[in-house]
Order: C-alpha cells, then sequence, then structure tokens
C-alpha cells in the first residue's frame, strides 16, 4: 500500500469516529426483525415503515432502533407519513 493510501485510511478512521460530520438526508432498508424482514425508509425527516405497528402507531421499535444507531447524524423525526 502506498503512502498516499495510507494517509487516506488513517483520515478516513478520524472521519468515522466523528459522527457529526455525517447527516443523513434520506435511505432505504431491509430491517431484519424477530419476525421477518421490513422495509424502513427516511427522508426529509420523516420515516416511514412496513410493520403493522407503525401504520397505526406511525412509529415502531424499528424506526425507534434507527433514531438511537443514528443519534445526531439524521433530523429528528417531528413529522410522520
Amino acid at each position: 500500500m502506498d503512502s498516499g493510501l495510507i494517509g487516506k485510511v488513517e483520515k478516513a478512521k478520524r472521519y468515522a469516529e466523528d459522527r457529526h460530520r455525517f447527516h443523513f438526508n434520506k435511505f432505504d432498508l431491509n430491517f431484519h426483525g424477530d419476525n421477518s424482514e421490513h422495509h424502513v425508509s427516511y427522508a426529509d425527516g420523516v420515516f416511514n415503515c412496513d410493520c403493522e405497528f407503525f401504520i397505526t402507531h406511525t412509529r415502531c421499535g424499528h424506526t425507534m432502533a434507527l433514531e438511537i444507531l443514528l443519534k445526531d447524524m439524521i433530523v429528528e423525526s417531528l413529522q410522520v407519513k
């Protein structure tokens, strides 16, 4: 590995440790829940999940887990779809 790439790897590690550098605007993922897979998306500060609980409560364990995981990297969800 050349010295330039070594420096970039070290810089990337420093960046990864500083969570405040990251701000997610939107994403789309499959969440492996205890009972089944769920489709979760996030856009413009709003989560959406295809699980039954989310449909009736506009929040669920899947979206709350992501809020915890991505703390300070997403805008707090004020509006729900």
